[in-house]
């Protein structure tokens, strides 16, 4: 091999680790977060691909023809969508429950702002969703996202994939992530039924009680107590299955 071929296959290596990689940047929770600036996530997905290149493995030698370059750019980039795509997924389940605890406490119609999820998320999720951000970093599971990047070179390797299979586990990815929003937010939702039915009883029994007005301020008093006692439960939950996911890319 001569020189020129040599560097070619490295560059074209690192434009592969560049593509899976930093694909998944794109949408990896703690990593791919809107409110980090883009030329900083830029930086340092290129820095980071340069120091995981050494021990991904990529073509050894680059294809000569541009079509099969194309082929596996474009293999590559899928993986690495696909990959940061149903992390992010995952990552709404704390959204779903935040707006379901918010529902059942009355506290829905307290908008927040974005960090992290989609438009129109209320405290209880943006402060479920930072929540869980953070404590990826404190947990050092970044590390266990960094290492799951590496081993998708083992369960994907480079070269066309099968599209269908990533359709697949998409949609698992979504019914899996509303059954961990359900789970999450279910003692709020044997809360909601024991205080309505409570308040329907005591109507019943004294029908000059304002039940709305008590209500509202019990549910709320009641929901927030409950959330402070199980918001470190509810992150543990979903950072256990996020941990999972990244261990086996399936479900």
């Amino acid at each position: 091999m001569s020189l020129e071929d040599f560097v070619a296959s490295l560059i074209f290596g690192y434009v592969l680790v560049v593509a899976r990689i930093g694909s998944a940047m794109l949408f990896l929770p703690a990593f791919g977060e809107t409110q980090i600036p883009l030329r900083a996530r830029l930086s340092f997905a290129l820095v980071l691909c340069l120091a995981l290149y050494p021990i991904v493995p990529t073509a050894n030698i680059a294809p000569q023809a541009p079509a099969e370059m194309f082929v596996l750019l474009a293999s590559e980039v899928t993986v690495g969508l696909w990959i940061g795509l149903v992390a992010r997924v995952l990552l709404s389940a704390m959204q779903f429950a935040g707006y379901q605890v918010g529902q059942v406490s009355g506290l829905a119609n307290a908008f927040g702002p974005s960090l992290g999820s989609f438009e129109g998320a209320t405290l209880v999720a943006s402060l479920l969703i930072i929540g869980s951000v953070a404590l990826i970093f404190i947990t050092d599971t970044h590390h266990i996202i960094l290492r799951g990047l590496i081993e998708s070179y083992v369960v994907f390797p480079p070269g066309p994939q099968i599209t269908g299979d990533f359709a697949q586990q998409m949609v698992k990815a979504g019914s899996h992530s509303l059954y961990i929003g359900t789970a999450i937010a279910a003692p709020f939702f044997v809360m909601g039924v024991i205080l309505n039915l409570g308040m329907g009883l005591a109507n019943r029994m004294m029908p000059q009680l304002p039940v709305f007005f008590v209500a509202a301020a019990i549910l709320i008093a009641v929901g927030l107590l409950i959330f402070s006692v199980a918001i470190p439960s509810m992150i543990e939950f979903f950072l256990s299955d996020f941990i999972q996911w990244f261990g086996t890319f399936r479900f």
